[in-house]
């Protein structure tokens, strides 16, 4: 019979423990335009002017990670029209 055995007890228990979803995070809008081509130049995205690992990973980043990288975007924009 379950739950007679301390070993059984601790499976039982932790077979009834809720999973833990991911939650991603969706209150920073992505930068994406739908130009997804990267320039081998530079390594960025045509159309947002992200990396490809920025582009892979941004559904698993927090909304402070992704700030940065909307930052690091806004960068990226000004260096190319000043040179």
């Amino acid at each position: 019979m379950t739950g007679e055995n301390p070993r059984e007890r601790r499976r039982e228990r932790a077979r009834r423990r809720p999973v833990r979803r991911f939650q991603a995070d969706t209150t920073v809008p992505s930068p994406c335009i739908a130009v997804c081509q990267i320039d081998m130049a530079n390594g960025l995205c045509l159309g947002c002017r992200r990396t490809a690992d920025e582009i892979r990973e941004w559904p698993i980043l927090s909304a402070e990670e992704k700030q940065q990288i909307l930052q690091s975007i806004e960068g990226r924009k000004a260096e190319e029209a000043a040179g």
